[in-house]
């Protein structure tokens, strides 16, 4: 078997760290490192629903996400600046909304909105995943919030939330990917699951060659285990272990 870029075994996560209370004014925050893949996300709560949900009794939570200027190896210009956000931006704050709202009990959270924003510090492969477990310790947080302030009787969260890449790399599969093997590998796919199994969303693609039904499966097979870690490191932040 090839050995990774990393050194790190095929099933091995790289060591991620979720960071907590690092936005003095967001109700809730949330630093996301994922080894040098670094995305900060915070929830920010608004008393009011959206004007088309208004008198229906559900909240929304919604994402924005973006990439600092030297998030990467060389400068990029920020979306502002250029006057729009690109295909990718806009399909990686859906994704982190549907991911979510696919665990959030919108009924159970009344008329309010919670807003995400993901902002990715630095890039090293894999920032929607990682934005996506990130912002799920965040949002808690943020309902946590409404809860002690006696606006919420309980969290509205169904189940914890979080996402991996998985990826066949030099014919291997390989959990989380970081740019140098993202960069070359053969297929690539990135998982969102729930605390409890349930799929949420998965993109794969090929880059190459089609992939066979038992390369997915072993791809699928390792997303379970790294998300089942980070669920783990998710509930040791927020204090819910």
């Amino acid at each position: 078997m090839p050995e990774r870029p990393s050194g790190r075994a095929a099933d091995q996560l790289r060591a991620v760290q979720l960071l907590t209370g690092v936005s003095k004014y967001a109700e809730g925050s949330c630093l996301a490192k994922f080894g040098d893949t670094h995305v900060l996300c915070t929830a920010s709560v608004d008393l009011s629903t959206p004007r088309w949900l208004k008198g229906t009794g559900e909240g929304w939570v919604t994402a924005e996400y973006g990439m600092l200027p030297r998030a990467t190896h060389s400068r990029m210009d920020r979306e502002a600046a250029r006057g729009k956000q690109s295909g990718r931006t806009q399909e990686i704050q859906r994704l982190i909304g549907r991911a979510l709202r696919a665990v959030t009990n919108r009924k159970a959270m009344g008329e309010i909105q919670v807003k995400i924003d993901c902002d990715v510090i630095q890039a090293d492969g894999g920032t929607r995943t990682a934005a996506i477990t990130g912002s799920y310790v965040a949002l808690y947080q943020a309902f946590a919030g409404l809860v002690s302030l006696g606006k919420l009787a309980s969290v509205p969260l169904t189940s914890p939330v979080a996402a991996i890449s998985c990826g066949l790399w030099q014919g291997m599969p390989v959990l989380d990917l970081d740019y140098v093997e993202d960069s070359a590998c053969q297929a690539d796919a990135n998982f969102v699951l729930t605390g409890s199994g349930g799929i949420v969303e998965i993109q794969a693609t090929a880059e190459q060659d089609p992939f066979q039904e038992t390369e997915f499966s072993e791809l699928l097979r390792l997303a379970r285990k790294g998300i089942g870690e980070l669920i783990a490191i998710q509930h040791a932040a927020l204090g819910l272990e």
